[in-house]
């Protein structure tokens, strides 16, 4: 057992490489050990197809608005606007429509596996999982 603990790494959002993973929405990823931390940014009208993962997520809106539909039958609605928060259990089946240009802060434990390895089709294409 290694009882070193691991170096404090510094980041500036602005230096973070920008991702785009479909023509509404990009991203920008730091991970840590067990956790990961992403800047969202979905325009007006973007969609996050459902999808559901084994991640804790909590989803904090800086700026603009997001319809959240929650549930295998997506019966619940959740608008979560700028300076609130959302927190999705794991395995809870969830998608998101953007209301305004939205800078969505989310993060996860563990980090999303497929986010790093660009295995996240249903977000790329549009398509649910």
């Amino acid at each position: 057992m290694n009882d070193t603990p691991e170096k404090a790494k510094h980041y500036n959002w602005d230096k973070v490489p920008l991702e785009t993973l479909n023509s509404d929405i990009d991203r920008r990823l730091i991970t840590g050990t067990n956790m990961m931390i992403a800047h969202v940014y979905i325009k007006k009208g973007g969609i996050v197809p459902m999808h559901s993962h084994h991640n804790e997520q909590l989803t904090y809106i800086i700026s603009g608005a997001l319809r959240f539909l929650l549930g295998e039958d997506q019966d619940e609605e959740v608008i979560v606007r700028a300076g609130e928060v959302l927190t999705i259990p794991p395995f809870l089946p969830h998608s998101a429509e953007a209301l305004e240009d939205t800078l969505d802060v989310d993060v996860f434990n563990p980090p999303r596996e497929d986010w790093l390895d660009g295995s996240d089709a249903y977000i790329r294409t549009g398509v649910s999982q």
